[in-house]
């Protein structure tokens, strides 16, 4: 009992003299003397610098490949969405219904022939010296239109019943696509220039005024059709608008300018109200400068920038990124004086 009280002892008493080892030896960690600027001069700058990241040659590479192929590659996308939408929804109905009228005047359908003589064909029948082929739904055209159909390149099945193997056959013997599509082009700019001349008539006029009568009484219709015919006669109008003028404005509070496109003349109301000649503004959203507010402001609380409407859209849509040369700021030119930064505004 008494020896292994004595070794607990002498075990607790070690423990407790490794504490106190490691206590004195932090101790001597903490008080130790401050570092030898001498010796501090002899290890190398770069080893003192935070460590940079670098991006790795091939994701460079990578982006800058990205930013030569991306802009031609979507000016070809979107061109061919422009493309097939315009042959989807306009050259496709034109000449599907030129093909339906066609094969509906050159048809030559019969749904049984009494008088015809058989032929070796159990399923050619003959009719004043004509061949006429039986399909499976029991009706008899000429053989000379099915065969044109079934050896035409690209006809995998033939179609079982008689009008679609005529719309086939107008659509290869009369009307095929390489010629047809351009004659719809072609018919489908002389409707709307023969429209726009009726329209612009007194009686042309009149008559739509009267269907336009008509669409604002259609509830959910003349909703739609209001905000599309404020856009469009926008874009397709006569006249003149003054928006080839760039400004900047003090927006949304002062101190912070935005880019805004001068639209017109402001409201004689609030000219009066005002007591100064207003500008209306068109003050753009990114990415997207076709959206945006539209805003009155003094005109002589504007900038004239030297920018194009190109210009202002692609610094607008890059959100900042693409600066025009001529307005990048130049540190050894300094920055203008505060007159020629503010152009005169003309009363």
């Amino acid at each position: 009992m008494r020896r292994l009280m004595r070794t607990r002892a002498c075990f607790f008493r070690g423990r407790v003299a490794d504490r106190a080892e490691l206590a004195f030896d932090s101790c001597d960690l903490c008080f130790a003397a401050p570092p030898r600027p001498d010796l501090m001069s002899t290890v190398p700058e770069t080893s003192l610098r935070p460590a940079t990241t670098r991006r790795a040659p091939f994701r460079v590479a990578a982006l800058r490949g990205l930013g030569v192929i991306l802009p031609p590659l979507l000016t070809v996308v979107i061109l061919l969405w422009i493309f097939r939408t315009v042959v989807y929804y306009v050259l496709d109905p034109v000449a599907d219904g030129t093909r339906y009228v066609v094969a509906w005047v050159v048809a030559d359908i019969h749904e049984s022939l009494p008088n015809g003589r058989p032929t070796t064909d159990p399923t050619v029948v003959q009719l004043e010296g004509r061949d006429f082929k039986q399909l499976p739904s029991e009706q008899f055209i000429p053989l000379e239109v099915y065969q044109t159909v079934s050896r035409s390149p690209g006809q995998v099945m033939m179609p079982a019943g008689a009008w679609p193997i005529y719309q086939r056959y107008v659509e290869i013997q009369y009307l095929p696509p390489p010629i047809v599509y351009p004659i719809v082009l072609v018919l489908f700019f002389v409707v709307l220039y023969l429209v726009g001349r009726f329209f612009a008539v007194g009686i042309g006029r009149v008559t739509w005024g009267l269907v336009e009568k008509i669409i604002h009484r259609v509830p959910l219709v003349r909703n739609v059709y209001s905000s599309v015919k404020q856009v469009t006669d926008f874009m397709v109008s006569d006249n003149e608008y003054e928006f080839n003028r760039i400004v900047a404005v003090e927006y949304p509070r002062a101190g912070m300018w935005t880019i805004a496109f001068v639209t017109g003349e402001g409201l004689l109301d609030v000219q009066t109200a005002a007591g100064e000649q207003l500008l209306a503004v068109l003050i753009p959203t990114n990415p997207t400068p076709i959206t945006g507010y539209t805003a009155l402001v003094r005109r002589s609380e504007v900038i004239d920038l030297n920018l194009t409407i190109d210009q202002a859209c692609q610094y607008i849509i890059s959100c900042g990124v693409v600066v025009p040369a001529h307005q990048l700021f130049q540190p050894e030119l300094g920055l203008p004086s505060l007159a020629k930064a503010k152009p005169e505004n003309a009363g």
